[in-house]
């Protein structure tokens, strides 16, 4: 299979489907009849196993072909259902939804990524200073035990607004809201507002200026 018919195919996708391909062919593996078989599936606006109009297509052999989709289909890639059109035509129907939910993890990793260095900058920013490294481990644990990123900026803020670069502090901030139930930063407020006409009484039954900075 040249690489002329290979970019024949893929040449209506954008550029960042190109990459989002090639990093599904790089993580799962794929051969090039593999590579031509997905390209060719995802330039259909309803892909059916057709093994005649596949072959026209890409050169492919008839084994090539079942081979590569044998080994797309156990790789978890692509699915078959057999669909019964109103006219009685019975259609061999494509499934490409893990093919795009592989790429949209890549994406998702991608953000998280980007997520994680914006809350590096944005701590840094409020404490004034570098993070230490086990300021970058806790806060990267926080991150991957998918505590709400929102509510760790918030005790962030919480925390520089009483003068405390304390991850500690933060912390046991975040573990009281957590007590609390709140799931975001319009429930700490909501709460605050709340407390704003009772009696004046503290928010967190924890001393803060007890820890150490």
């Amino acid at each position: 299979m040249t690489n002329t018919l290979i970019e024949g195919l893929i040449k209506e996708k954008d550029y960042a489907f190109k990459k989002l391909l090639f990093k599904i062919i790089k993580e799962f593996k794929l051969s090039t009849d593999e590579l031509v078989l997905i390209v060719y599936f995802l330039n259909q606006d309803k892909p059916v196993f057709d093994i005649n109009t596949i072959k026209e297509v890409t050169l492919l052999e008839d084994k090539d072909i079942m081979e590569a989709f044998s080994s797309l289909t156990s790789k978890g890639l692509i699915n078959m259902s057999v669909v019964k059109e109103p006219s009685g035509k019975v259609s061999e129907v494509i499934d490409l939804g893990n093919v795009y939910k592989a790429m949209v993890s890549e994406i998702k990793t991608e953000q998280k990524e980007q997520t994680a260095s914006n809350i590096f900058s944005i701590f840094e920013q409020e404490f004034g200073r570098p993070l230490t490294p086990i300021e970058f481990e806790i806060i990267n644990a926080w991150l991957k035990s998918n505590m709400n990123e929102e509510l760790i900026i918030g005790a962030l803020k919480e925390a520089t607004f009483n003068g405390v670069s304390n991850l500690r502090y933060i912390d046991k901030i975040i573990y009281e809201w957590g007590k609390k139930g709140f799931k975001s930063m319009n429930d700490v407020n909501h709460h605050l507002k709340t407390k704003e006409k009772e009696p004046t009484k503290v928010l967190f039954d924890y001393n803060w200026l007890d820890e150490d900075e």
